[in-house]
């Protein structure tokens, strides 16, 4: 498929804030542990995760990376287990459940797994806390969220890009403010 066809059938489409998405996430948290074994740092990241934000339902996790495991055994178990493997990614390993051939399902799954010294993908949980600690900011993040889902409905690759330097911006004051 090309990226046109790829974005019409997995357009952005933003929903309103859904309080099953912390159960989703414990949920999946649970299956992934099941996987992994307990102990890891698994977290809720991404807009799914900050309470009353409108976003694409797709519930993003962090998972810290077993160490016990190599990146290639990582994919054959999260493969096994129906996960797909984003191996356009580069920067992480990185998985999707939801994903079909006719369209997303009602949920969807993005795994981003990485250990814990990756910190740019462990600034993410800064981020989610300080959107949940400053309302009136995660207010300018919805409407700029909102603005660009209409502009790149269809390019979702393009909706990330859009937003990277306001996350990056934000992702900055939470972490000398929360730290």
């Amino acid at each position: 498929m090309n990226k046109e066809e790829l974005g019409k059938l997995y357009p952005v489409v933003l929903k309103d804030y859904d309080e099953n998405w912390p159960l989703l996430f414990q949920e999946e948290k649970s299956c992934l542990e099941s996987i992994f074994g307990a102990g890891l740092t698994i977290e809720h990241i991404g807009s799914t995760a900050i309470t009353g934000l409108p976003a694409k339902p797709t519930i993003d996790i962090l998972v810290e990376m077993p160490e016990r495991l190599t990146q290639s055994q990582i994919i054959s178990i999260m493969v096994q287990r129906d996960y797909i493997h984003m191996k356009e990614q580069k920067e992480h390993v990185m998985f999707v459940k939801g994903y079909t051939p006719e369209g997303m399902e009602e949920v969807s799954f993005h795994i981003h797994m990485g250990p814990k010294e990756q910190g740019w993908l462990w600034d993410r949980i800064y981020f989610r806390d300080y959107l949940n600690k400053n309302k009136e900011e995660a207010k300018k993040y919805a409407l700029f969220k909102k603005e660009l889902a209409v502009r790149y409905r269809y390019d979702r690759e393009a909706y990330t890009d859009a937003k990277s330097g306001y996350i990056q911006r934000i992702t900055d004051i939470a972490k000398r403010e929360l730290q």
